[in-house]
């Protein structure tokens, strides 16, 4: 691991009491009171009525896909600019992904979206068919990114209407909350038809791995936790009557998530003050600075995203990701845009022109809770 990493867990609570509790009682598999506490907590704070633990944040938004009727032949819509996961979720269902631009927040590009369902799709006996392919469009999962909430107002009415699931991706935005519009004082997650949280160890909280489906229908989550346990009809005899996956969270991974959640009050204030931090010590540093969040929305500040403007700053990205290695310094790149992966790249898109632009310029920076000044100051040392 780097002297400084990118975003590395942290524990200082209740994590080896818990772990231990598993340890000493034997359970430590899919069965166990921290699952059903730790998805009672989740909810609870999340503000839906139920969440149903998935392995990870992968296997809850193929979960979720399915849950909201998505089928092979289908089609999705998602921006290109986000982790390949939520992409191979689509594929792992069989449907084809169509690619979006990203706003200036790295979040899907709502205004361009709207514009490709109104102009670029037909209505007719309640399902939205792409007018290129013929194919039924069924879902999009807007994604969350950096923490970063996505404006979801206008496209929730238009989605219904046009009766397309809205799959939110929140795996990133634990902790991000709305402050103004038809959501306000909603979470990420709690918005669409069902959401998706990722626990993934670079995560703002961590269960090693781990995953939630937030939903407030209890159909939805009745069904969600039997397809997750192998769709068992009779725990006695084996039956099962439909195709299930072994997607269970496991209660000694809970045992760690609950551990970290009791924490996340004091996590998100912490990196709300890194953030701070670095906004203030780059401040003369001119051709650099912190990429905004959206003002309509609180935010985790999960990662800090260096943004470069290559017209006044002396460097490059590349140049600048080799001078944090030589340094110990752990930083990476903005992934590489969806619809130039060679899986993906025979796909759809609509107008991708500010993602790319994003990519060229953007760095993202150490963000850990137990980044100390000190980090901080050799970070910004690294950028003179």
């Amino acid at each position: 691991m780097s002297e400084i990493p990118l975003s590395a867990p942290s524990f200082n609570g209740n994590e080896w009491k818990y772990l231990k509790d598993c340890i000493d009682t034997g359970w430590v598999s899919s069965a166990g009171k921290y699952v059903s506490t730790f998805e009672e907590k989740v909810a609870n704070y999340v503000g839906t009525k139920y969440a149903i633990s998935c392995i990870n944040g992968t296997s809850a938004l193929y979960l979720s896909l399915r849950l909201m009727g998505v089928e092979a032949e289908d089609e999705v819509i998602v921006p290109t600019l986000t982790f390949i996961g939520t992409i191979n979720a689509i594929s792992y269902t069989g449907a084809f992904p169509v690619f979006m631009d990203a706003d200036d927040f790295f979040n899907m590009d709502i205004e361009k979206t709207i514009k490709f369902i109104k102009e670029e799709t037909r209505f007719n006996n309640h399902v939205t068919y792409n007018k290129t392919s013929g194919r039924r469009i069924s879902a999009i999962i807007p994604v969350h990114v950096w923490g970063n909430a996505v404006w979801l107002d206008e496209l929730t009415i238009l989605c219904k209407e046009r009766n397309i699931k809205i799959i939110e991706d929140a795996a990133e935005s634990l902790g991000t909350h709305y402050l103004k519009g038809d959501n306000k004082n909603k979470h990420t997650g709690s918005v669409g038809d069902i959401g998706c949280l990722s626990f993934n160890g670079n995560k703002i909280i961590t269960s090693g791995g781990g995953g939630m489906i937030l939903t407030s229908d209890p159909e939805v989550a009745k069904k969600a936790k039997y397809f997750s346990t192998q769709a068992k009809d009779d725990a006695l005899l084996y039956i099962h009557n439909e195709v299930g996956y072994n997607f269970r969270l496991t209660n000694i991974q809970a045992a760690l998530g609950l551990a970290q959640l009791e924490q996340l009050d004091s996590i998100l204030l912490k990196k709300k003050e890194i953030n701070q931090n670095y906004i203030s010590k780059l401040l003369d540093i001119e051709g650099l600075s912190i990429c905004n969040t959206p003002g309509y929305a609180t935010n985790n500040h999960w990662l800090n995203i260096l943004k470069i403007n290559s017209l006044i700053y002396i460097r490059d990205k590349e140049e600048l990701i080799q001078i944090f290695l030589n340094n110990g310094i752990e930083v990476r790149p903005i992934w590489h845009l969806n619809h130039l992966q060679v899986p993906y790249s025979g796909f759809q898109t609509y107008k991708i022109e500010n993602a790319l632009n994003l990519i060229r310029h953007s760095l993202c920076m150490p963000s850990s809770f137990d980044l100390n000044e000190a980090d901080l100051n050799k970070v910004v040392k690294s950028l003179l």
